[in-house]
């Protein structure tokens, strides 16, 4: 057996991910993206939520499928909002506002795909737009009840 693959295939093995702390219980480990694979034309990752945390509404450049892998939700896509549960999946286009925010009393983790490699976020408040996973795009927030 092969300890790695030939590029440009890539393995990305637990241990060599190092998470990403979007702030206030909400941690992201970044797989496949500008920073392991130029070759690549999608992002993915996982993003974990602690009890009572989410995401600002935000917006993409590119379109998005999420995967709920454990946990519960609610999410917001454009002007709807759902509760959804462990392996419902959902998709957006570019440009669609959407959240993903930790309705249950443990920790939800989703599993994500974005349809492209230089990824935008724009928080629908603000304005403002950052690259994914940049310094700037550390928006997790605490819910109140």
């Amino acid at each position: 057996m092969n300890a790695e693959p030939t590029p440009p295939n890539l393995l990305v093995r637990p241990g060599s991910v190092t998470p990403f702390d979007r702030g206030n219980g909400v941690r992201t480990l970044p797989y496949v993206g500008v920073w392991n694979c130029a070759s690549a034309t999608l992002t993915t990752g996982v993003t974990a939520f602690e009890v009572g945390t989410g995401l600002p509404l935000h917006t993409h450049n590119v379109e998005e499928t999420v995967l709920l892998l454990e946990g519960r939700a609610t999410v917001t896509m454009g002007e709807e909002t759902f509760a959804i549960e462990p392996g419902t999946s959902t998709w957006v286009p570019a440009g669609v506002p959407h959240r993903f925010v930790n309705s249950g009393d443990t920790v939800m983790r989703i599993f994500w795909v974005y349809g492209g490699l230089h990824v935008t976020r724009t928080i629908c408040a603000t304005g403002e737009t950052f690259a994914h996973l940049s310094d700037g795009d550390r928006g997790g927030i605490t819910l109140s009840g």
